[in-house]
């Protein structure tokens, strides 16, 4: 398998040792039953790895279902996760299923699963060791067939010593662990992740946008505190505000970078920007920011 190159996973194109790693774990675990859970920092791509383990699976004809656990009240997550019946409370005028069911045949995918309370990591406990679930006011439960991929930006060794997770459930979960580093220790994937979003960015008609080596090194020593979605966003901020450029480190306003890579430009720009030819950067700068107020 090639992850880099499967539409759902840009995340983990490039050649670095973390990449390479996470791609040859896919290819091996995509087709087993048992549970994975993936740790890492928000804007690693967790989903993304979870949706290649997906595709790449003899489930991949099944639906895919992802649900954010900390994204839903406590009273209503086990009605989203498990499905009620009529008349279950107040609301409930019709019978309808829940995450788990629509994920029969496929995958669901339990992202921010550190932050579910403990009574509901005892319910969750439960579905992984019978493979059945409890509509909320159902009188019999429900079998079903479904790969549990699970995923955390926390660390649950340190919840289960606060007794904010449960240990039973870690280690249900914990059967295939993989782990999703941070852009800033795989610096060396930047120039073909830049590449990648800029060609998916590429406005209609347009080229996509370059970067001459003085971005292109200021990219890679940046931190990307927000990783690949922050990297992701700012191509995309890129493609969508410059005509098919040449980008410069030089001929970027510095309101449309982010903070620290705005820091990187000051500190290696300074006292050089008016040797720059000024026509390359008035030609770089979108229209709409000659008509800004100056503050």
């Amino acid at each position: 398998m090639n992850l880099a190159n499967t539409k759902h996973s840009p995340s983990y194109i490039g050649q670095s040792e973390a990449a390479r790693a996470v791609r040859d774990l896919v290819s091996r675990v995509a087709n087993s039953s048992a549970t994975v859970l993936i740790t890492g920092e928000s804007g690693t791509g967790k989903e993304l790895v979870a949706r290649a383990l997906h595709d790449e699976s003899i489930r991949s004809s099944g639906n895919f279902v992802p649900i954010n656990c900390a994204a839903i009240p406590k009273d209503l997550l086990e009605s989203e996760l498990f499905g009620h019946r009529k008349g279950a409370f107040t609301g409930a005028v019709a019978d309808r299923i829940g995450r788990f069911e629509l994920a029969h045949g496929g995958t669901i995918f339990l992202d921010e699963i550190g932050d579910l309370s403990l009574d509901m990591q005892v319910k969750l406990l439960r579905v992984l060791q019978e493979r059945t679930i409890d509509p909320v006011g159902g009188l019999r439960p429900v079998q079903i067939n479904v790969r549990v991929v699970a995923a955390t930006h926390r660390d649950l060794e340190a919840e289960m010593q606060a007794g904010r997770f449960r240990e039973d459930l870690y280690y249900r979960l914990n059967v295939l662990p993989l782990h999703t580093s941070p852009l800033r220790d795989r610096a060396e994937d930047v120039p073909e992740l830049l590449r990648y979003f800029a060609t998916r960015f590429a406005m209609p008609g347009r080229a996509a946008v370059t970067f001459a080596e003085d971005f292109m090194q200021a990219l890679q020593d940046y931190q990307w505190p927000g990783n690949v979605r922050e990297l992701s966003n700012l191509v995309d901020r890129f493609s969508t505000l410059f005509e098919s450029q040449h980008l410069a480190l030089l001929t970027i306003t510095p309101n449309l970078l982010p903070r620290g890579l705005a820091a990187l430009q000051a500190e290696r720009c300074q006292g050089k920007l008016f040797t720059t030819d000024l026509h390359n950067v008035i030609m770089a700068t979108p229209p709409a920011l000659f008509d800004a107020p100056l503050i």
